[in-house]
């Protein structure tokens, strides 16, 4: 079964259903824990995939979910050894892959590292402690010698939005793709956020020329992923863009595209954020 939940989901539940309801969720989440290529694991939970590099060096992780899971996070690496939560990387500035920064810096006195944009968008938001800032920021990207492993962290122009960064371990093989990979998912694309759609496809057609059918992707959500698995993402993107783009074009109006739907071979990539509604939406309005 597809994963058909993400942390944004969960978001829309406290607005819903209520805070006491979203806890309760968050309560009954538990960390999984699969080991990958080399020295690198991927933790998933509620939120976005967390990537991990754990060894000698001691313990590098790749975002961190919501606050609330942030003591089952840690828990989790205490279970990949007894070295520390040296570095945080956050692939963008979503609460459901940042949620917990301010607990690893506090607690765990890791150094946090975004690209620029991801700093000053949490530093906009008030409800954002000046704990769970980025001390570490950077324009085009930075490269981590660790583990016995080349981790080379890549800011893209705006896709999902205009934050993203993808963390690339050489050595393993293994690319955590951020929110730039919705699996088997119609992706969020954070217009207001400075995503796009073009740059989106682009990045991923970029992210795909780089791996060989042998690397592990984590995506942002869903299961673990291959070279295939992603090209059937970028078949989506592709065809439904062009479609949307194409009907706009010739001026069918926005909610007689809605009812007429996409293709129904797409209907299994709706889910409960972006259902196919919002994601003809999301076409319409970004091209």
């Amino acid at each position: 079964m597809r994963l058909k939940t993400l942390a944004l989901a969960t978001m829309m539940a406290m607005l819903t259903t209520g805070v006491a309801h979203a806890q309760d969720v968050f309560e009954k989440t538990n960390i999984k824990v699969d080991k990958l290529h080399g020295s690198v694991a991927m933790l998933t939970g509620m939120g976005g995939n967390i990537g991990v590099s754990a060894g000698e060096d001691g313990i590098l992780i790749i975002d961190d979910q919501f606050a609330p899971l942030a003591e089952k996070i840690a828990k989790a690496l205490d279970g990949m050894g007894d070295k520390p939560v040296k570095y945080l990387v956050n692939t963008h500035y979503h609460g459901d892959h940042t949620g917990s920064n301010a607990y690893f810096t506090e607690v765990k006195s890791s150094t946090i590292f975004a690209h620029d944009n991801v700093r000053t968008r949490l530093a906009a938001d008030e409800k954002v402690s000046a704990s769970a800032l980025p001390v570490v920021t950077y324009a085009e990207g930075i490269t981590f010698h660790f583990n016995n492993d080349t981790i080379k962290v890549m800011h893209l122009p705006a896709g999902h939005t205009d934050s993203d960064s993808v963390i690339w371990f050489e050595q393993a093989n293994v690319m955590h793709a951020g929110d730039l990979f919705f699996e088997g998912l119609f992706p969020y694309i954070d217009l207001d956020g400075g995503g796009t759609i073009a740059g989106y496809i682009a990045n991923v057609k970029q992210l795909i020329s780089m791996v060989n059918d042998d690397t592990q992707i984590i995506p942002g959500h869903g299961k673990l992923s291959s070279k295939t698995d992603y090209e059937l993402v970028l078949k989506m993107l592709t065809e439904t863009a062009d479609f949307v783009k194409s009907k706009k074009a010739m001026g069918v109006s926005l909610p007689d595209l809605i009812s007429a739907g996409l293709d129904k071979k797409w209907q299994a990539w709706s889910w409960e954020f972006i259902n196919e509604e919002k994601w003809i939406s999301t076409l319409y309005k970004g091209q």
